[in-house]
């Protein structure tokens, strides 16, 4: 798959060469594919010999803390000293998987006060210009799938080992919900199908991340489940909404509600969904879809949010009654498209 213009490839190309520093940086609530792509591209630039940290703006799930290369990360709320210290001295940055530098919340200001040369790799649609260069691919169903493009475009596929294809088919796999969206095209078949060749264990690395939770975790899902989804059987759709104190109960950690905005798409006729989390500043929420309603549309009108046409975020910085009555108040001018 072409993603990106001769000419650009070789300018990378040139400035990967002639870097010694190298700082990859990441989204806040880092996901599957998050972790996966800037592992993945970490461990490809420490074989060229480059020095190589990692950021995350925050705690990533214990669910991904099997992965190899976890010593190349650096939380940024625990040691913003460290990530200030190589965005001083980095001579290449790389953004990867996100469009917007305010994904990377503290961070951000000292991110683009860097002098150091800014590559985009990412997969979300309408990209902020920030990068001095931006490889935005939105056909592609994750960020790994177009950073192992890349990797191949750049003449590195000889550096893959079997380390680096477990990061980049856990970034496939977590971002398409294990092949269940965002993947109606043969070229992320043939991907995986190369990633295997490298003798990954694909069951273990389903099993690292979707049986990886705590008993607290499964008693939360079931009492949202039984308590708090809200069907709306005349608009096809279904919400689930968590306040603090009811995520304090069940001993909350990062990641635990990962995959809950999903659930209530096992009921039959429902092509909406929206999960609500309650912040102390904000609430956080999550939009998923089935069919032709874009939610990247929705929550960028009425939700201070963006993503994908299926798969997108938001916040209200509101309380969690207004925010839910908010969504609900829409509901009825979207009726026609969600039938």
């Amino acid at each position: 798959m072409k993603i990106i213009a001769d000419k650009d490839l070789k300018k990378l190309k040139l400035k990967i060469d002639n870097a010694s520093d190298v700082l990859i940086t990441t989204h806040v609530n880092a996901d599957g594919d998050a972790i996966g792509s800037t592992l993945a591209l970490a461990f490809i630039l420490k074989k060229l010999s480059k020095r190589v940290m990692i950021i995350t703006p925050n705690d990533f799930p214990g669910f991904l803390q099997w992965m190899p290369g976890q010593e190349l990360i650096n939380v940024d709320f625990k040691n913003p000293g460290k990530t200030k210290d190589w965005a001083e001295k980095a001579d290449l940055i790389f953004a990867v998987d996100y469009n917007d530098p305010k994904r990377l919340k503290k961070a951000e200001e000292i991110i683009l006060k860097s002098q150091a040369f800014k590559v985009l790799i990412d997969h979300h649609p309408f990209p902020v210009k920030f990068a001095n260069l931006a490889i935005s691919v939105t056909k592609v169903g994750s960020t790994a799938e177009l950073l192992y493009y890349l990797i191949c475009d750049l003449g590195f596929s000889h550096l893959i080992d079997k380390d680096i294809a477990t990061c980049l088919y856990t970034g496939i796999m977590t971002d398409t919900g294990c092949f269940s969206y965002s993947c109606s095209y043969p070229e992320v078949f043939n991907v995986t199908a190369e990633l295997l060749k490298y003798g990954i264990d694909k069951d273990q690395i389903y099993s690292n991340v979707y049986d990886n939770f705590t008993d607290s975790r499964m008693k939360l899902m079931g009492y949202c489940l039984y308590e708090k989804m809200v069907v709306l059987p005349e608009f096809n759709t279904a919400y689930i909404s968590i306040t603090e104190e009811e995520l304090k109960k069940f001993n909350h950690l990062p990641g635990d509600t990962e995959g809950f905005v999903n659930l209530p798409f096992s009921i039959k006729g429902i092509r909406f969904t929206a999960l609500f989390l309650e912040k102390k500043e904000f609430i956080k929420i999550s939009f998923r879809s089935r069919g032709n309603f874009n939610v990247n549309e929705f929550s960028s009108r009425y939700f201070n949010g963006g993503g994908h046409k299926n798969a997108a975020g938001g916040e209200m910085r509101q309380s969690m009654e207004n925010t839910l009555k908010h969504f609900r108040e829409l509901m009825p001018e979207f009726r026609e498209q969600l039938l």
